[in-house]
């Protein structure tokens, strides 16, 4: 049997929400009921997810605010419960407590639970000491921070031993004795990055998302109410088949476990192994895990399948990326726009302008860093104009890792389109045929373009414009010998032949 519910087609559910008399609170971004769409079909095994959906309506647990969205965090804690026999977690960062605490009663009523982290996130935050949290800057401050008044449940200033024991999921993983291993497992000071984020239960069902199991991931920023949370997307599929191959995944990653021998194999120390594809009833799905040594035929690699899948396409491709620096890959998608293929892209705003930004050479445009452009770097002759950065709520990001080719066929996971997904980190790269399934990525491309915003920000003309001025020589830089050292103008987006 299916774990998934049948999803029931509401034609009347602009009526339904018009006609409530009572009103519930929203978002800040005053999403109210009645800009609820109505929600798409679901293919029976392959089900998705947005937090940010526009179909869907839910109360967050921990702020307790309704908004537009779905639910990431119940989708994971509605399979977690399903569990009878296995649950294997291979994620980045968990610090949400409610999944800690259903992965912990699992876990005493016997369903084996194992549990792999990346070594920068497999430490509690309770557990740093006064120095340690002073030497905390930028980013990682402001999340402490936001710890502390999360956990502090009474909100008196002090964090006691039982509000640690509710409110801290790695603290709670450790009182239950779950089975858990980080990557520096094998022996080393860690691999590149530990940058999965799936789940396998009973070697049939296999969630896979963008999503780490934070705050900031799921739901948004406990600290900020108008935050909604980086924009994520999550795929609850049912087929044992797939599941064999994550669980061969986890496998390599596990080696015996905890306390064991080293021989985990964390990032190229893995195997080399082919994408396989597998036939789930209408659908097609091909599963690639990062990443592949520098020394293997790029073609062999994740970001090498994309670019053949990208190479398929003779309609439109369209991609939501957090990062995109590969420049092979914007290569071929220029190919593809010199034979009339419409391209649309969105990046998050923290890396769509940085000199190594694949969005720059899309626009036509190039900008240096330390007197010199990216390497290899080849702006588009003939640039687009539709490829910019979304408007979100501030603090939230675009953190999809999604493209779409033809309306059919969907690459996403946890892989970003980048070299050190590509050649560092131990990532997931699917690849699914549906028409179903794209449909749902396209909808949540389209709302995402309804906010695009186009075109380079002054503020980045002006420090490269002010940079260039002080540069005696600008190289450009290639990993061809005999390379050509010519500027790029960035107002005409012409590069010179060599």
């Amino acid at each position: 049997m299916s774990i998934f519910p049948h999803l029931k087609f509401l034609s009347y559910i602009f009526f339904f929400l018009f006609t409530l008399t009572s009103c519930q609170k929203v978002n800040s971004s005053n999403q109210s009921s009645n800009q609820r769409l109505a929600p798409l079909l679901q293919d029976q095994l392959i089900q998705v997810y947005f937090n940010h959906s526009q179909a869907s309506e839910y109360q967050e647990t921990y702020r307790q605010q309704t908004r537009l969205g779905d639910d990431l965090e119940k989708q994971i804690l509605d399979l977690i419960s399903q569990a009878q026999f296995t649950i294997d977690i291979a994620v980045q960062e968990l610090r949400l407590p409610k999944i800690a605490q259903a992965l912990a009663e699992k876990q005493k009523s016997g369903v084996k639970v194992r549990l792999i982290l990346e070594n920068n996130y497999s430490r509690p935050w309770s557990s740093l000491t006064d120095v340690e949290v002073k030497k905390l800057e930028g980013r990682e401050k402001a999340r402490y921070k936001e710890f502390r008044k999360f956990v502090d449940i009474n909100q008196d200033n002090e964090i006691t031993l039982e509000e640690i024991n509710q409110r801290d999921a790695l603290v709670i993983i450790k009182n239950s004795k779950i089975s858990w291993i980080d990557d520096t497992a094998d022996g080393s000071a860690g691999s590149g990055l530990m940058h999965h984020k799936f789940i396998i239960v009973d070697n049939r069902f296999v969630i896979i998302t963008s999503a780490n199991f934070t705050f900031s991931d799921t739901s948004g920023d406990i600290s900020n109410s108008s935050s909604l949370g980086n924009a994520n997307n999550l795929l609850k599929i049912d087929s044992q088949d797939l599941a064999n191959l994550f669980t061969e995944e986890f496998n390599i990653l596990w080696g015996d476990g905890l306390g064991g021998n080293p021989d985990s194999k964390f990032g190229v120390n893995k195997p080399i192994r082919k994408p396989q594809t597998i036939t789930l009833v209408n659908n097609l799905i091909t599963v690639n895990f990062s990443p592949v040594s520098p020394t293997q035929p790029w073609n062999n690699s994740s970001n090498g399948l994309i670019s053949q899948t990208l190479d398929k396409s003779s309609k439109n491709i369209d991609m939501a990326l957090f990062v995109f620096s590969d420049q092979r890959i914007a290569n071929i998608l220029e190919n593809r726009h010199n034979q009339n293929v419409k391209i649309r892209a969105l990046l998050d705003s923290q890396f769509a302008y940085r000199s190594y930004s694949e969005a720059l050479d899309m626009m036509g445009l190039a900008v240096i860093e330390n007197c010199k452009y990216e390497v290899d770097n080849r702006p588009w002759q003939n640039p687009i104009t539709s490829v910019g950065i979304p408007t979100l709520a501030t603090g939230d990001s675009l953190h999809h890792k999604f493209g779409i080719i033809d309306n059919t066929t969907v690459i996403t996971g946890s892989h970003n389109w980048s070299e050190a997904g590509n050649h560092n980190n131990d990532e997931t790269l699917l690849i699914i045929e549906s028409p179903t399934v794209s449909a749902h990525f396209q909808r949540e491309f389209n709302r995402l373009y309804s906010t695009i915003e186009t075109g380079l920000p002054s503020t980045i003309q002006a420090k490269n414009d002010a940079e260039i001025k002080q540069c005696p020589q600008i190289k450009t830089q290639s990993s061809i010998p005999d390379f050509t050292n010519q500027k790029i103008n960035l107002n005409t987006a012409i590069q010179a032949e060599s």
